[in-house]
């Protein structure tokens, strides 16, 4: 990346936020609060400190993106740069862009900050298709997931913009119930090993982590994404009301990912478009205070991971299905245990009424 001139701002806040008028006095009270919690912040009992990794993070001015051996990223497909964006795709049919890391990343701890835009001509469902966020082994493999290829070996976050299985159950004639209808856009995460594949038919529900609903399309005000992996914990939030607020999306504890792998952004069109724009990436590194034991402990975990995985991931699964029941299948399925029960009953009265007229029988 170029180097920045002495007027631009080498720090900026990981978060959001307004700005008000106030007193001097209250304006050092504040300053102090922000300095002492910027150096240091708690994730459970364990105190973290950050500092913005430039090698990984991509920012205006864009400077010798992809130009070969001059920048840290890489454009591929239809991605292009402009003065205020790097375009994935423009708001044209069958597009496919990328950008991607040319360093591999070897930190433990760390949060992405994703600052993003989408928006086009299309009206609500009749835009496709969508971006993804990664953290992955493999870089640059074109393919049909938001435009990286299909059973990837890492952490993908989706943002993804087109109801492809609602609109089959309409083509069907049928429909979600309340439970397990979505609102798209609706952002989801995927942890894969590699050989998992991600089902487009379905909208990746059954590989999903969890996810979110999010409109975030032809908005006025700036959109974000916030994905953070800490102690084995995927967390992940966004802010896209212009409250300068972040919302929690999803939080998973026992993501196990590897360390050594890329980070990257892809997005695709196909017979619907956007344009999916990428304002910045932030990445910033976590240094969580552990003790020595802990320390010993992830280290000894640390080379033991060499794929990535989720702890109890169908227990994981078995809960969000739990969820999903509608009011009409729980009905059923109480109704149809209660029958069974009934059945049940029955068939022992009536068993042990012959059972007992037989013994009868034997002493006359």
């Amino acid at each position: 990346m170029a180097a920045r001139s002495c007027g631009d701002h080498f720090w900026e806040p990981r978060l959001p936020f307004r700005r008000k008028i106030m007193s001097f006095k209250a304006c050092w009270t504040l300053a102090f609060l922000l300095f002492a919690s910027g150096r240091c912040f708690a994730d459970g009992d364990h105190e973290m400190e950050e500092f913005l990794k430039r090698e990984y993070s991509l920012s205006k001015p864009y400077q010798g993106v992809g130009s070969l051996g001059s920048s840290h990223w890489e454009l591929m497909g239809d991605a292009m740069v402009t003065t205020d964006q790097l375009r994935l795709t423009a708001d044209k049919q069958s597009r496919q862009g990328a950008v991607w890391s040319r360093l591999p990343c070897h930190l433990t701890d760390w949060e992405m900050q994703v600052h993003f835009k989408i928006h086009g001509q299309g009206k609500k469902n009749l835009n496709g298709d969508g971006l993804a966020i990664w953290y992955t082994k493999e870089r640059g493999q074109k393919g049909p997931v938001f435009g990286n290829k299909d059973n990837f070996t890492g952490l993908g976050v989706f943002v993804d913009t087109y109801p492809n299985e609602e609109k089959q159950l309409e083509a069907q004639k049928k429909r979600y119930t309340p439970r397990t209808q979505r609102i798209f856009p609706f952002v989801l995460a995927m942890v894969g090993n590699g050989s998992v594949s991600y089902d487009h038919e379905r909208d990746g529900r059954p590989t999903e982590l969890g996810g979110c609903n999010a409109m975030v399309r032809n908005l006025k005000h700036d959109t974000f994404l916030f994905i953070r992996y800490v102690r084995r914990r995927l967390t992940v939030m966004i802010d896209i009301d212009g409250q300068h607020e972040w919302r929690d999306c999803l939080d998973i504890p026992g993501v196990r990912l590897p360390k050594g792998y890329y980070f990257g952004a892809t997005a695709v069109t196909g017979d619907l478009s956007d344009n999916h724009d990428i304002i910045s990436l932030k990445l910033y590194q976590l240094t969580v205070l552990r003790s020595p034991k802990e320390e010993e402990d992830e280290e000894d975990d640390e080379e033991e991971i060499t794929i990535p995985s989720v702890d109890n991931f169908e227990l994981l699964r078995l809960g969000q299905s739990e969820e999903g029941m509608s009011g009409i299948a729980i009905f059923f399925t109480v109704l149809l245990s209660m029958l069974g029960c009934i059945f049940l009953v029955v068939i022992g009265v009536v068993v042990y009424g012959h059972w007992n007229e037989n013994r009868r029988k034997r002493f006359y």
